[in-house]
């Protein structure tokens, strides 16, 4: 590895599929990764073809592809903290999970199963390679209510059901699990836990159905802060605050879900925020 650590920025490496409609993927990380003062880096596992209104394709890269992009990255750059989203198939979660028990880095899994749409973008044939081979790597694990219940049959319908979500998951090996309670009514609660330190983690729920890519960009901005040494609560309650700006900030594109907006704290943009696109 060559890179000089006095001058460059806190690696982060994502791991994940492509959006081309820019909201959710490694378009989200990479612009989440910025948006936190690091440099982002990228391992294609799958392309899609998406938009505002669904995923209408989705395609995924050869073993060989993947793990030439991620020996390519970590052998000569480095990384300080690694992101898992969408990995698509058995084949590909243990490739990537036997690449992550070599890196000496935090790691950030995403369990990605479906997506905004419902669209599934994990095969189901592959939820026992990500239980037994990627959870055990995993320093988060940032599953929401519907990966819960796809990867431990726990439904949760209520906040109380939480704590018995995230020991259900923990069972698998993550270091600490962050349960995602969005899908519950009323307030944005979380649960960060490693099954004895619990936080939990509230924001207000703003009236906007513009939130593609929230579960992005939420991993990606934890994976930020793990790089830049923060302790795990301290990483995701700084997550936890930049993507409820995001999501109160998300804008119109398309006919369908608009986006979160990745560049919230950055201000207006010159000549003022376009309220929507088609």
């Amino acid at each position: 590895m060559t890179t000089d650590d006095t001058t460059a920025p806190p690696r982060v490496l994502t791991v994940a599929g492509s959006d081309s409609g820019g909201g959710a993927g490694i378009q989200a990380d990479l612009k989440t990764m910025l948006a936190f003062g690091t440099h982002g880096m990228s391992v294609l596992t799958a392309v899609t073809a998406q938009n505002s209104l669904g995923v209408q394709g989705a395609w995924e890269l050869p073993v060989e592809a993947v793990r030439a992009q991620y020996r390519s990255v970590v052998d000569d750059i480095g990384v300080q903290a690694v992101k898992t989203g969408m990995l698509a198939s058995a084949e590909l979660v243990g490739t990537v999970a036997g690449l992550l028990a070599g890196t000496d880095a935090p790691v950030v899994v995403d369990p990605v199963g479906v997506s905004k749409h419902g669209d599934a973008l994990l095969a189901a044939s592959a939820l026992d390679s990500v239980r037994t081979e990627l959870l055990p790597t995993a320093t988060v694990a940032t599953p929401n209510l519907d990966e819960v219940a796809q990867l431990t049959g726990v439904r949760v319908t209520s906040e109380d059901g939480l704590r018995r979500a995230a020991a259900a998951v923990l069972e698998f090996g993550p270091r600490w699990v962050l349960i995602k309670g969005g899908h519950l009514p009323g307030d944005a609660v979380d649960l960060l836990t490693d099954g004895s330190e619990e936080h939990w983690l509230r924001a207000p729920r703003h009236d906007n159905r513009h939130t593609h890519g929230t579960g992005c960009t939420l991993a990606s901005a934890i994976a930020c802060g793990l790089a830049k040494g923060h302790s795990v609560p301290e990483a995701v309650t700084a997550a936890k605050e930049y993507v409820t700006g995001a999501v109160a900030a998300g804008f119109a594109l398309g006919g369908g879900i608009g986006p979160v907006d990745h560049g919230w704290r950055l201000g207006e943009p010159p000549g003022g925020r376009r309220t929507a696109a088609s």
